[in-house]
């Protein structure tokens, strides 16, 4: 099962990131659309069984944002399925979230969506970003699988660095970060803290009706 590790960082000063991005080379991955909009939801059994056991099960649905790449253009969507596990045998567990990870394109989420319900399932957290992905130039190969990906959320600006660990502590290192700045909280769970934090009851991290 093919495996994935990242951490979360939190950005506080978007265009000085940004600065540090264009100073490190990167760009966005070619042939992609530099925004897209992830429309995402949850499934899980009533009692939470999933979860329980670490595991997640998951509809995205990616839209690209309007850019000169893409203007006039309806917007090509992307369907994701993706099913996540707690890893065996953990690289540096604790410094780093490692999953065991599945995906897979499907053709209609709403009818997948339906199935799922028809098991006993139900869409119980929906939540949203914009992500920009990034990558290194092939000359840096010490990056070589390295994702650095920008995402906007209801609850502030974050990066996930998702590739070999080291790629990622030199990474976060070049961008001004350290250890002590990894996050490995889900969305999920920065959206729960930021809703005890305002002292509001925990919803779908949605963006108003127009971001």
């Amino acid at each position: 099962m093919p495996n994935e590790t990242e951490i979360k960082l939190r950005i506080r000063d978007k265009k000085a990131f940004l600065r540090a991005l264009r100073k490190m080379g990167t760009k966005v991955r070619a042939g992609q659309p530099a925004r897209v909009h992830e429309a995402n939801t949850i499934f899980d059994t009533p009692d939470g069984g999933l979860a329980k056991h670490g595991q997640l099960l998951r509809i995205r649905t990616e839209t690209p944002v309007a850019g000169r790449q893409n203007k006039g253009k309806k917007p090509k969507q992307r369907v994701v399925l993706t099913f996540k596990s707690p890893a065996a045998g953990a690289v540096t567990p604790g410094k780093y979230k490692v999953r065991d990870e599945i995906e897979m394109e499907i053709a209609d989420a709403a009818t997948l969506g339906k199935i799922f319900l028809g098991l006993g399932l139900k869409g119980w957290f929906r939540y949203e970003k914009f992500r920009t992905t990034h990558l290194l130039p092939a000359s840096a190969r010490w990056a070589k699988g390295l994702l650095i990906e920008l995402d906007e959320t209801p609850i502030g600006t974050f990066v996930e660095l998702e590739g070999p660990p080291e790629a990622i502590d030199r990474a976060a290192a070049l961008l001004g970060f350290s250890r002590r700045d990894y996050i490995l909280a889900n969305y999920l769970m920065l959206h729960i803290a930021e809703c005890r934090r305002r002292g509001i009851e925990p919803g779908d991290m949605l963006f108003p009706a127009r971001h």
